[in-house]
């Protein structure tokens, strides 16, 4: 009986910050695993600062599309049409370079999915290799079914177990590992490494943490939970959970690839290398767990990357988002193709999502400054408008976006 008890508390907090759990689920994807398992690897805790920086600043601004949500009842690319003059502009830009960025960024985590679970397979039915398509082709027409009959609420419980599962897998891989902690504790102050890729690496891990998709993103999920002008509270420790669990498994991450790649002098390329490089360091246990943890994080983002197309244009017309329209549903069937990329592409998945992260963050300004006009603007937010605090947030994240999309375009050219 006891145990029952414990059970419903456990759901019903779960159920509460429902929001939160559905953009864990899509910031923490093999983007993510990719982009700071490399930063571990290549600079130890050194760039751990610029992790911090990112969730404080994702915190913010979570906070600030999902007030702004609230209280208007309306969501953020609508209320950019709306409330600017030139704001179709605007939300077209937002859509347009959200659904290149997640459709580059679909192909690399499916690809990284693929990979992993070829690899798993492998392990465990001694050498036995299944092609990449077959697998990526299994995972597809899953997802589909799943989409077409399926409804938010679904999604978010889906999410739940994936995120659940993906955060106990690093977290036991990083008790197996036992890295130095003394390192991560040092990597929390600011520096820059002087090699060559460090400043891109900065910038993709603010666009795969600070993701500008993420906050128009909580705009929708805000809004499709049902919550209201009475939920602010709420909504803000939705947030402040959203934010700490990404620092929190991104750090463990990072802190991993650290604590054993780093320290052995070993580079990382490609995500299948990092199982290979684990598994004389935690033997086939560790192997699983991180093959469960990432292919997990891969599947919890896809989820939501196939439905930016649809919901961002339903955000922007402001009608319902019914995922279940033959409209949706044609949008949805031409993102699941994109998976498809890596089996035509020469480049590797993890190029392609470091790659994808680096361009989300030149996104960043485009959806900071906007909102921090909206949301302190009295005649649409009335007694609502920012704190003093909240607007220093506010323009610490706009100028911390300026800054990292300097550094993915310095890096790229």
């Amino acid at each position: 009986m006891k145990n029952k008890s414990v059970r419903k508390k456990i759901i019903l907090a779960l159920s509460a910050i429902g929001p939160g759990l559905f953009l864990i689920g899509y910031n923490i994807g093999t983007g993510s695993v990719t982009t700071m398992a490399k930063t571990g690897a290549e600079h130890g805790m050194g760039l751990f600062w610029a992790l911090i920086l990112s969730c404080i600043f994702t915190y913010v601004l979570m906070v600030t599309y999902g007030k702004v949500t609230l209280v208007t009842g309306r969501t953020a690319l609508f209320n950019f049409k709306s409330e600017f003059k030139y704001g179709w502009m605007l939300s077209l830009y937002i859509i347009i370079a959200l659904i290149i960025g997640e459709l580059l960024a679909l192909m690399g985590v499916m690809g990284i999915v693929a990979d992993l679970v070829q690899e798993g397979i492998r392990l465990a039915f001694d050498g036995l290799v299944v092609s990449t398509f077959w697998i990526i082709l299994f995972f597809s027409i899953i997802l589909y079914f799943l989409l077409w009959f399926g409804r938010y609420q679904l999604f978010e419980k889906i999410l739940t177990v994936l995120v659940v599962l993906m955060g106990i897998s690093f977290i036991v891989v990083f008790i197996m590992v036992k890295p130095d902690l003394m390192t991560i504790a040092q990597g929390a102050i600011p520096s820059i490494p002087n090699t060559p890729g460090a400043m891109g690496l900065i910038a993709a891990i603010t666009g795969t943490t600070c993701s500008a998709a993420v906050f128009i993103m909580r705009s929708t999920v805000v809004a499709e939970k049902g919550w209201g002008i009475d939920d602010l509270k709420k909504e803000k420790k939705d947030s402040l959970v959203s934010a700490s669990m990404m620092l929190l498994l991104s750090g463990v991450i990072m802190a991993v690839a650290a604590g054993t790649l780093y320290v052995s002098g070993l580079k990382l390329d490609n995500t299948v290398e990092m199982i290979e490089l684990f598994e004389p360091i935690g033997g086939k246990a560790a192997a699983f767990m991180l093959i469960i943890g990432i292919a997990g994080a891969g599947l919890s983002t896809i989820f939501p990357i196939v439905l930016i197309a649809p919901w961002l244009l339903a955000d922007y017309r402001g009608t319902p988002r019914d995922i279940h329209s033959p409209l949706s549903r044609w949008l949805i069937f031409i993102a699941l193709l994109f998976t498809f990329g890596t089996v035509f592409l020469e480049e590797r998945p993890p190029a392609l999502m470091v790659f994808s992260q680096a361009f989300q963050a030149c996104i960043l300004p485009a959806v900071a400054i906007p909102i921090f006009i909206l949301i302190n603007r009295k005649k649409l937010m009335h007694q609502y408008t920012a704190s003093t605090k909240l607007n220093v947030g506010i323009v610490a994240v706009i100028l911390f976006s300026l800054i990292t999309t300097y550094f993915a375009l310095t890096d790229s050219f």
